[in-house]
């Protein structure tokens, strides 16, 4: 059987801040976002624009379930949010690539063992298919050289790119990346746009919030803009060309 292209498909869907006791939306719960339909296939680059505050986060946390669905229909990876249990979550993840803006990288293991650590806690047993997979990632993101450096000694970009190698250890059919060229030089940022290009090409689709769009102008993709608890789809290439 054919599988299912689509990796992300969302259809009326509302997203509050929510304490997490209730399957349904209470009273007292902030609406954040309202009348969200959205669809990502394999392979696509998606960005998410939007002043600070107007749901890019809280809708990218909702993918990976971080954030609760409580109203409309989502699925992830044919996964779905709103029939989700909490047990079921981690299984969630382990088939989606998440870079965070704080890396997050264990500051007392080289970066072999960053990885190698990942890899076993997400059920890889077979030493020769760990340590296959590692070099893999690595050359992918070009730290194949850099795998016995602890993360002080990388830069900005490299740490960056460590954590996009770790992200793509189970080889995920989505990356979802919260501004991760926010804290790098418009150099690191553009071979960081590279790989992530690089990446599309293999499959995997890329859900990116960013604020750059010098970015968006030159590796130009699918946009869509928050504003006023809403989304909308935009052409920001017609802007760049008037």
């Amino acid at each position: 059987m054919e599988r299912n292209k689509c990796v992300v498909k969302l259809h009326d869907v509302s997203i509050y801040h929510t304490d997490g006791s209730s399957r349904s939306p209470k009273s007292d719960d902030e609406l954040v976002l309202s009348d969200v339909n959205l669809t990502v296939n394999e392979g696509e680059m998606v960005y998410f624009i939007g002043r600070v505050g107007s749901g890019k986060s809280t809708l990218l946390k909702t993918l990976y379930a971080e954030v609760q669905l409580l109203e409309g229909e989502g699925s992830v990876v044919g996964i779905d949010l709103r029939k989700i249990k909490r047990s079921e979550i981690p299984h969630l993840r382990r088939r989606l690539g998440i870079v965070f803006q704080d890396y997050q990288l264990l500051d007392d293991r080289n970066v072999f063992y960053n990885l190698y650590d990942v890899m076993k806690a997400t059920g890889w047993k077979n030493e020769t298919d760990i340590r296959r997979r590692i070099d893999e990632v690595l050359t992918l993101v070009g730290l194949d050289n850099k795998a016995y450096k602890m993360p002080f000694e990388l830069s900005g970009g490299e740490q960056q790119r460590l954590v996009i190698a770790r992200a793509l250890l189970n080889s995920p059919r989505l990356l979802l990346a919260d501004e991760p060229t926010g804290n790098l030089d418009p150099v690191t940022a553009d071979g960081i746009m590279r790989l992530f290009r690089e990446i599309t090409t293999k499959g995997c689709a890329i859900i990116m919030s960013t604020h750059n769009t010098a970015l968006i102008e030159q590796y130009p993709a699918r946009t869509i803009m928050f504003s006023k608890g809403k989304i909308s789809e935009i052409d920001l290439a017609a802007s760049f060309s008037e």
